[in-house]
């Protein structure tokens, strides 16, 4: 059974950062490509950023290129998000994703392309 276990969120002030971590269990992560996912309340699921299986190839939703990076550690099997220069518009449950992938160089930016769901951590940026 896979499971996605997200941690890092808090409260930070406009302008601060925080270490999104994606901890996944179960199958084979280096065949995962993974994403992240935003949703604020009254809102749709936006995406944020994904990342290959091979960690070679990664995108970025729009609103978070240039504040936002990301990777992922094969070995300890976990995924991250780090986010800078925070705006209270990023306010928002952040959740990860994986798919299983044969390709190596594939990303995914759209949620029904991933198959694996953690639970969520909430990430609030006060102004």
């Amino acid at each position: 059974q896979v499971q996605l276990v997200e941690s890092g969120g808090g409260l930070v002030q406009a302008g601060g950062s925080l270490r999104l971590s994606c901890a996944v269990s179960g199958g084979t992560f280096m065949w995962y490509a993974m994403g992240w996912f935003r949703q604020a309340p009254g809102k749709e699921r936006d995406f944020v950023v994904a990342i290959s299986s091979s960690a070679t190839i990664t995108t970025f939703g729009d609103s978070v290129k240039g504040r936002f990076t990301t990777s992922r550690d094969n070995a300890l099997n976990t995924f991250y998000l780090q986010m800078n220069s925070l705006k209270p518009e990023d306010t928002a449950v952040y959740y990860c994703a994986a798919v299983t992938t044969s390709y190596v160089t594939t990303v995914y930016v759209t949620d029904d392309k991933y198959t694996y769901w953690g639970q969520g951590t909430q990430v609030t940026v006060s102004s």
